[in-house]
């Protein structure tokens, strides 16, 4: 499968790593990798992941309060948000549409 980025999902990943990369030097590429990671797994099997919302699901990070929402479309794999699972919960919804 392929994936294809959402604009602000990409803009949230490297917000993300930024941010950690200026708490710690090297956290920015561990959360990087985990992250790369994560999107192997969605990839190998995507419908292992909880749904959120219609075709919308949810695979969330170890180790960092984030969690890819992404849905499956034929043979590609749409990353909606890198999103914070603390904060605004529903905010990538506009981005299914």
């Amino acid at each position: 499968m392929r994936v294809l980025w959402h604009r602000e999902a990409r803009i949230e990943a490297d917000e993300a790593a930024s941010f950690y990369g200026g708490r710690q030097p090297g956290l920015d590429r561990r959360f990087l990798d985990i992250l790369d990671d994560a999107l192997h797994r969605i990839r190998r099997r995507p419908n292992m992941y909880p749904k959120v919302e219609g075709d919308i699901k949810k695979c969330r990070l170890p180790r960092f309060p984030y969690g890819v929402i992404y849905r499956t479309r034929s043979e590609t794999v749409e990353i909606l948000a890198i999103m914070h699972l603390k904060r605004e919960p529903g905010y990538w919804k506009a981005r299914s549409g």
